[in-house]
């Protein structure tokens, strides 16, 4: 199981494309829209694009699926100014096959239900660069956590 770690996350601007799928359309959906993304994101000159994210909005699986960027920007189109949530987060990096991420969001689930801590709604995903080599491909999970002050 992969190590959760409890930390900050500040927000991280992105440049995506809204969906919404089923669980089983994820695997499928996902891909697509990340290219779809992607090639809007370099058709409209964003600078320094960075790495793919998948933002899990709700559990009615609505979705924002992009690229990170420098910082905002006009809405284009079907491509949209948004960022990842800031706050106190769970996360835990998952090497390996994107088939198994399922380990990495089972690992904070039982981490937070071990800690006593909520989620809040939204998760995300952060693809790593590619590799042809599945078991050097990263993938660092992320649940934004209620905020325990309040």
């Amino acid at each position: 199981m992969p190590d959760v770690r409890f930390e900050f996350a500040a927000a991280i601007p992105l440049a995506v494309v809204k969906r919404r799928a089923t669980k089983g359309e994820l695997s499928r959906v996902v891909p697509e829209a990340c290219g779809t993304a992607w090639n809007l994101v370099k058709k409209a000159q964003l600078t320094n694009p960075g790495r793919m994210i998948a933002v899990y909005l709700d559990c009615e699986m609505n979705l924002e699926i992009g690229v990170e960027v420098d910082g905002a920007f006009p809405d284009q189109g079907e491509l949209f100014s948004s960022s990842t949530p800031s706050g106190m987060i769970a996360t835990a990096a998952h090497i390996g096959p994107y088939d198994r991420l399922g380990e990495a969001h089972s690992a904070i689930h039982q981490a937070c239900k071990q800690q006593g801590r909520d989620f809040a709604g939204p998760s995300w995903e952060i693809y790593g660069h590619w590799s042809d080599d599945p078991t050097k491909l990263r993938t660092d999970v992320c649940y934004l956590l209620k905020d325990e002050t309040k």
